[in-house]
């Protein structure tokens, strides 16, 4: 049997620090990208940015259910694995913070109000702990500009 982790006790958990350990399993084929915006994208601010995902389903953070997941969404910084920790980016829970935003709820989109200049992106699609899946189902890192 599966057990469900609720909400305040997921918040207790990932404020006793990252979670440790390889991602749940990511079927072959698996893949995150984005909707309706393109790599030298111009766009206005506020940006609407959607998550595509295909190969697997969307799962709020802590259900535990095979070939699942909930979105990440890495604003200008290095792509996962080339951070300050390197590949061990990739064996534990994301940061929460201005370049590492969560979507734990299942969201599928969001809107962002952006600076106006180059901004990256890059998708992670994270298990019920935030650990990337094993292996990394990730998009290609987007640039656009913001006017």
């Amino acid at each position: 049997m599966r057990t469900k982790i609720t909400t305040l006790a997921y918040a207790a958990l990932m404020a006793a620090g990252p979670v440790f350990g390889q991602g749940m399993p990511a079927p072959e084929g698996a893949e995150v990208y984005f909707v309706g915006l393109e790599d030298g994208a111009t766009v206005a601010s506020p940006v609407t940015v959607q998550f595509g995902l295909s190969g697997m389903g969307v799962a709020p953070a802590g259900t535990d259910v095979d070939a699942t997941g909930h979105h990440h969404l890495l604003l200008n910084r290095p792509p996962l694995g080339e951070g300050p920790d390197g590949a061990e980016e990739l064996t534990v829970s994301l940061p929460a913070d201005d370049n590492h935003r969560h979507f734990g709820g299942g969201q599928t989109e969001v809107t962002l109000e952006l600076a106006p200049g180059q901004h990256t992106l890059k998708l992670v699609l994270g298990d019920m702990n935030h650990v990337p899946h094993d292996p990394p189902v990730v998009s290609e890192v987007i640039t656009i500009t913001v006017e």
